[in-house]
């Protein structure tokens, strides 16, 4: 069932420079804070900025808590690596200045089996790997209740864990795990519900691979988002960034590069964005 994904799955430096040196003033270079599977992007959006001067440099993160860190103590000036839902959670949590200036994709979160090749095949009592963060694991558990898995509360916010369960016909075990090393279990258990940008730096095309993936129809909690530090939300240099973000040409070459994994939304309004 693994396919691999040549152009994610190179190999690159832990901070690249992505950008030409040349052409662009040091206040026109900026970091942004990303993941391993956001590089191929960042690389095209780098090279559309440079023609405007603009100089991009990546930094890699291999967890969703140090890109927020390193931008509240202005290591790096954006980042662009996690959903609404996920972003408004952790600042209210850490008590951090920070804020979202532009949506920019959904990425499906997936089930994926070594054994099954359909969701409808887990058996009963089986055992199911979910991320143990509270708005992954919610939203997992969210997927799991679409598949016909379990039952969650009707009021259920998609921020919670295994405790808020209602039902479970099926008598699934969940078992929690960081959510980076959901891929990894997949010999050990039934199934595994992996984050879309996990499951590409694992080798995966999500919607090859997944025996069963996120309706994008109601993911609107679920937008990826660029976020700034709060004294930079009116950054000209970073707002054009996002301009160019939002263009067709970023759009096309995202299909193509994730095989249409990601789902371009180019959310420019804050407060729509918000309004989830």
């Amino acid at each position: 069932m693994k396919k691999t994904l040549t152009t994610v799955s190179s190999i690159f430096a832990l901070s690249l420079t992505l950008a030409a040196c040349g052409g662009a003033d040091a206040e026109d270079t900026v970091t942004v804070g990303v993941n391993g599977s956001g590089i191929p992007l960042w690389e095209d959006i780098a090279d559309q900025a440079a023609e405007e001067g603009i100089n991009i440099e990546v930094q890699e993160f291999s967890d969703y808590v140090l890109p927020n860190e390193a931008l509240n103590n202005k290591e790096i000036d954006f980042n662009a690596f996690q959903t609404i839902s996920y972003f408004d959670n952790f600042i209210e949590d850490h008590g951090m200045d920070l804020e979202p200036i532009a949506g920019t994709y959904i990425a499906p979160m997936g089930l994926y089996s070594e054994e099954y090749e359909s969701h409808e095949e887990i058996p009963e009592g089986a055992t199911i790997a979910v991320p143990e963060e509270d708005t992954n694991q919610g939203r997992a558990l969210l997927l799991l209740e679409e598949a016909g898995f379990i039952e969650l509360p009707e009021d259920f916010d998609g921020v919670g864990d295994a405790r808020d369960i209602q039902a479970n016909p099926h008598d699934i075990e969940i078992e929690e795990v960081d959510a980076a090393q959901t891929p990894r279990v997949l010999p050990d258990v039934d199934g595994s519900v992996i984050n879309n940008g996990v499951a590409v730096e694992a080798g995966f095309i999500p919607v090859d691979d997944a025996i069963f993936i996120e309706d994008a129809d109601g993911a609107a909690p679920y937008i990826n988002i660029l976020a700034v530090h709060e004294d930079d939300k009116d950054d000209e240099t970073l707002q054009r960034i996002a301009e160019i973000y939002h263009t067709e040409e970023t759009e096309d070459v995202m299909i193509e590069l994730y095989e249409n994994s990601l789902i371009p939304t180019f959310v420019e309004d804050v407060d729509e964005l918000r309004d989830y």
